[in-house]
C-alpha cells in the first residue's frame, strides 16, 4: 500500500491526528495499540498505517503535536504577562500548568519524557531533549530586554527544573497548596519576625 505525500497533509490525516491526540490525553502512551486507537477514533489500523506510514511515525507525529501545542500555549500565557518580572512569569506559568484541567497534558508530557530517556527509546527518542530546549528558549526570551544571555539561560534552567520537579510532585501527591508553597518560597519576602516575649516582672 502506498503512502500519501507528507508535503501536504490531507484534511483526514489532520483530523485523525487530532483525534489520536485526544485519545492519548485520556489513555496515555504505555501499551498503546493501533486497534483500540483506531476503534476510538472511528477508523481502522490499515487507514492509520496508510496515512502515517507506521505506528512509530504516528507516535512521533503525536509527540511533536503534544510538544508544539504545549509550548505554543505557554508562549501565549507568558506573552499576556509581558510586563511582569521573571518570578511573576514563572508563577503565572505554574498557575496554568498546575490547574486540574491541565493534568492530562502534563501527565502525557512526563510519560513521553521518561520513555525518551530509556535504554531503547524507539519512537520517543529525542523528545526529552527537544522539549527541554524549546522550554529553555521560551523562558529565556520571556525575560526583560537587556538581560545578559548567560543570566537568562541560568534563570530559565532553574525555573524549568523547579516547575518540572514540582509538577511531578503534584502528579504524585495531589497536594497543590503544599507544592505551590515551595514555588513561592523566597519570592514573597521574609516571614514576619516573631515578636519577643513580654519582659518578666519580679514577684513582690
Amino acid at each position: 500500500m502506498g503512502t500519501p505525500s507528507s508535503s501536504a497533509p490531507s484534511p483526514r490525516r489532520t483530523e485523525l491526528l487530532d483525534a489520536c491526540y485526544a485519545y492519548l490525553l485520556e489513555h496515555g502512551l504505555t501499551g498503546l495499540s493501533l486497534r483500540p486507537l483506531a476503534a476510538a477514533t472511528g477508523t481502522s489500523p490499515r487507514v492509520l498505517l496508510y496515512l502515517f506510514g507506521s505506528k512509530d511515525e504516528l507516535l512521533r507525529q503525536l509527540l511533536a503535536r503534544a510538544r508544539h501545542e504545549q509550548v505554543g500555549t505557554m508562549a501565549a500565557v507568558l506573552t499576556e504577562a509581558g510586563g511582569d518580572d521573571f518570578d511573576a512569569l514563572v508563577d503565572r506559568l505554574w498557575a496554568f500548568l498546575s490547574a486540574p484541567e491541565q493534568r492530562p497534558m502534563v501527565r502525557l508530557t512526563y510519560e513521553a519524557f521518561l520513555l525518551s530517556l530509556g535504554r531503547d527509546p524507539g519512537p520517543w527518542a529525542g523528545f526529552a531533549g527537544e522539549a527541554a530546549r524549546e522550554w529553555l528558549d521560551l523562558l529565556a526570551r520571556a525575560q526583560p530586554p537587556g538581560t545578559p544571555p548567560a543570566l537568562a539561560q541560568a534563570r530559565a534552567t532553574r525555573a524549568l527544573a523547579l516547575v518540572r520537579g514540582l509538577l511531578l510532585d503534584l502528579l504524585a501527591c495531589e497536594e497543590p497548596e503544599r507544592v505551590r508553597s515551595a514555588l513561592t518560597l523566597g519570592t514573597e519576602g521574609p516571614a514576619p519576625a516573631t515578636p519577643p516575649p513580654p519582659p518578666r516582672t519580679a514577684p513582690r
